[in-house]
């Protein structure tokens, strides 16, 4: 029997199509492929493959709508953040293409030799295994750097988006990349994790849950292969009580409730101090409140579904069992009938250590609020979490934000803004949030053999 994934609007939960899983031979075919590829495109001058990213960000764009309808078709974005991530990806694709040789340029370092320096070479085949809530973007912040190096990329992809699987390849192609320098692979978790130790994959990326980590680190480790890991987060949001309110009150909605709450970084502990707490609470709830829930296909649309039917029964029983433990619940706090995977917009107040809603990730439209006794008490809240990616503290004093910014363990902090990636700053976390780092000078160097070159005088 055929094995296959199943991809399901999560608006309707009807079937929107079935792919075939892939069988041995087939996973063998492409793996020989991209292996033929790979020296190639290894020699592939830098100019060249910036083109080709070019090409790649202008097919983004042409195709924008196309694209952004399949996100929302298949994992329930509402449509004006589909839109927003297709061009983040073609900037994303831009930002590497121009600035890949300059970051990856021979490092020279004085030494008792006559010339010597690091030189930054790829290393072959990446495996990249992918997450559904960012379908693409995801993708290309991994992608594009690894390969702009030389790399060839393949891509296991999330279960429940196969078809945006399929046109990221598409995309590849189009854009006139070499045969098997991109491939897409339709294969199953179990054959992503065996696939670590075949010798034709180099190394591995994964973003996911902080359980698949475990496993892709512990394959990877035994082969001894190079990993980044980007997993889990419950980033601390800390209100200081010393800013504008009203702006903390909408960074909150803006950064807890982006993507339907389905989002890595989202800010999912409210810290707020006691002279402000109630008045930002009472704020909160009446911006949660107007939040508009529907059609992920409409403009107007804040809130779309939940991916999955089972990821919203895991979010209802989080919230539920933070209630039974002395949470109160001020707004929301149930699924919404009808059909689909809608989840009601919901506040939580009073959550202390211990609750479900402090000790793991909410993945959905659930904002949590947190109360402090005072500021270094707000401090030893955020980082009492076994999760590091982010963070953000709202503050009128940038300076003194700035200050506490060093004393949070997460990977990166935001001074009155929501935590975001962008190609020019490293992301990644610390802790059960991964290790590693993609973006940035340092994310294009994690996939590289930095090779030292010492080279005498005239012997």
């Amino acid at each position: 029997m055929t094995l296959t994934l199943e991809s399901l609007n999560p608006a309707t939960g009807e079937r929107i199509k079935t792919v075939d899983l892939w069988n041995a031979a087939q996973l063998d075919g492409v793996l020989r492929e991209v292996a033929a590829a790979s020296p190639a495109w290894q020699r592939t001058p830098f100019a060249k493959r910036a083109r080709l990213f070019l090409a790649a960000a202008a097919r983004l764009r042409t195709d924008a709508e196309r694209f952004a309808r399949l996100i929302t078709a298949e994992m329930g974005k509402p449509i004006r953040e589909a839109r927003a991530e297709i061009e983040k990806c073609a900037l994303g694709c831009e930002f590497f293409a121009e600035n890949a040789e300059r970051m990856l340029a021979d490092e020279v370092i004085a030494t008792d030799a006559a010339k010597s320096y690091v030189r930054y070479q790829p290393l072959g085949t990446l495996l990249a295994v992918m997450p559904w809530n960012y379908p693409f973007w995801q993708l290309f912040r991994a992608a594009a750097p690894a390969m702009m190096v030389g790399n060839t990329v393949v891509m296991k992809h999330a279960s429940n988006v196969p078809q945006c699987a399929l046109a990221i390849e598409e995309i590849f192609i189009q854009s006139g990349f070499p045969a098997g320098v991109f491939r897409t692979l339709l294969i199953s978790a179990a054959q992503a994790e065996q696939l670590i130790s075949d010798p034709r994959v180099h190394a591995v990326t994964l973003t996911g849950s902080e359980a698949a980590g475990r496993r892709v680190a512990a394959a990877a480790g035994t082969a001894i292969k190079k990993t980044v890991l980007e997993l889990g987060g419950s980033d601390p949001f800390i209100i200081l009580g010393d800013g504008n309110l009203d702006t903390a009150i909408a960074g909150a909605v803006s950064g807890r409730f982006q993507n339907t709450g389905q989002s890595c970084i989202a800010a999912k502990r409210i810290i707020v101090t006691p002279q402000v707490a109630d008045e930002f609470v009472s704020g909160l709830r009446e911006r949660i409140a107007a939040l508009k829930v529907g059609d992920p296909l409409r403009d107007d649309t804040n809130i779309g579904p939940l991916a999955r039917a089972d990821l919203r029964d895991q979010l209802h029983h989080q919230v539920t069992a933070s209630i039974s433990a002395g949470a109160k619940l001020l707004l929301g706090g149930s699924a919404l009938a009808g059909p689909g995977f809608f989840y009601a917009p919901t506040l939580i107040d009073a959550v202390v250590p211990g609750m479900a809603a402090f000790e793991e990730e909410l993945f959905g439209p659930v904002a949590v609020i947190i109360r402090a006794r005072d500021e270094a008490d707000a401090m030893r809240l955020a980082n009492q979490s076994r999760y590091g990616l982010g963070a953000s503290i709202w503050t009128g004093n940038p300076t003194r934000g700035e200050a506490l910014a060093s004393e949070l363990e997460c990977g990166q902090v935001f001074v009155n803004g929501i935590v975001r990636s962008d190609p020019r700053l490293p992301f990644g976390g610390i802790k059960a949030s991964g290790y590693g780092r993609e973006l940035s000078v340092l994310g294009i160097r994690e996939f590289v053999n930095a090779k030292t070159v010492w080279i005498a005088g005239t012997t």
